[in-house]
């Protein structure tokens, strides 16, 4: 596969970068974490077969940079961001959309504001976690994790928040910021991609977590555009906290809820199932 084209587009307070592979409709690939557009590498490889693929570094992270680093985050910022990209790569059509954990929460916020802009969403375990019952442990659990980066740093803040979560009694899931263990030996890309992410976990810990896992999804509106709405989530993350914000609001919503290879992270882990499975999702 040919290397993307590359790109920046300013955006209000920041500058953009972002790939494009592929050619036909365009799908645009919205990434959660602190990984970058470069966790969908090999996802977006497969499937620029058929489609115009991008991706992009959200604002903040990696190749993305903010006018003001201290500047606070937003959920709809972030939409409008993607918007701007659709804007640019896809004048005049719809296009399909994916997103994956915290850019699961832009792409749901995308389609509730500018819904003519999309012709189809997949939501891939979007942590919203106002929308469970149990709301009020999930918050506190944030704001414990904001306290100890604040006064303990960032890895014993990832394990407060790796630890809230997992499922009862079992080891804390894979997320998208796990740290690669130091005995692994690792190809050179897929070892620059690790020590990027790792570089981002500060904003990610920092900006991203506090402004996107508190935000509310408007229902009402998602249900009126069910029809433009696919919600997903890892078959093998069922319990834990990032799979049931996406499992409630499919019910709600009287949708059904794709599952998808692997867990939090399965477009990383079976990237060729995952983006066969979307492909299905996208032209169902």
């Amino acid at each position: 596969m040919a290397d993307p084209t590359t790109g920046t587009l300013r955006v209000d307070g920041a500058t953009l970068h972002y790939e494009v592979r592929g050619q036909g409709p365009l799908l645009l690939l919205i990434p959660g974490g602190s990984g970058g557009a470069a966790s969908f590498d090999e996802l977006a490889d497969d499937l620029a077969v058929e489609y115009t693929v991008a991706t992009y570094d959200p604002r903040g992270m990696s190749r993305s940079t903010l006018d003001d680093p201290e500047a606070e985050q937003s959920v709809a910022e972030h939409a409008d961001d993607a918007f701007r990209l659709l804007e640019l790569l896809s004048p005049g059509e719809p296009a399909r959309v994916f997103g994956s954990s915290s850019g699961a929460i832009a792409a749901l916020h995308l389609l509730t504001t500018r819904p003519e802009h999309v012709r189809r969403v997949v939501a891939h375990e979007p942590p919203t976690v106002t929308v469970l019952p149990d709301a009020s442990t999930h918050l506190a659990l944030i704001a414990r994790v904001q306290e100890v980066f604040r006064t303990q740093g960032l890895m014993p803040a990832m394990n407060v928040f790796a630890a809230g979560l997992k499922k009862d009694g079992d080891a804390a899931p894979g997320t998208d910021t796990v740290e690669p263990k130091a005995e692994i030996k690792l190809p050179p890309q897929a070892a620059a991609r690790a020590e990027q992410t790792m570089a981002n976990l500060p904003y990610f810990v920092g900006r991203i977590v506090p402004s996107f896992m508190p935000y509310t999804p408007d229902l009402h509106r998602l249900a009126e555009l069910s029809d433009q709405l696919v919600l997903a989530a890892g078959q093998d993350s069922r319990g834990e906290l990032a799979y049931r914000p996406a499992a409630l609001m499919a019910e709600r919503l009287g949708t059904e809820l794709l599952h998808f290879p692997g867990g939090h992270t399965g477009l990383t882990t079976h990237p060729a199932q995952f983006g066969e499975l979307l492909r299905k999702a996208f032209s169902g």
